[in-house]
């Protein structure tokens, strides 16, 4: 949830032109890590919940590219905090596809 408040912070200095482009989708997959996580942990079975955190690592990823591209268009100007917090964010996301016994 701090990365999604972090995401917010940021994006509220993005141009007024990708409000409802970049800023949008980065909004929107920031929030659907944590709601899957949180949607998941609420599910009965082993399957259900490896389906949610398939989604929040989906929607992780994304939320990746979009950095990236945000980035590289020279939208964000604190990249070091925000590089840090993804880094550390997939690192905590369990691969629902490892095996486990």
């Amino acid at each position: 949830m701090e990365l999604a408040h972090l995401f917010y912070r940021e994006t509220q200095s993005f141009p007024t032109s990708e409000l409802y482009g970049l800023v949008s989708q980065m909004r929107r997959a920031s929030i659907s890590v944590p709601s899957n996580i949180s949607e998941g942990a609420a599910r009965s079975s082993l399957k259900e919940r490896k389906r949610f955190l398939e989604i929040a690592r989906s929607s992780f990823v994304e939320l990746d590219t979009q950095l990236e591209l945000a980035i590289n268009m020279g939208y964000l100007s604190n990249t070091d905090i925000l590089s840090k917090e993804v880094n550390i964010v997939f690192a905590l996301l369990p691969n629902p596809l490892a095996k486990t016994r």
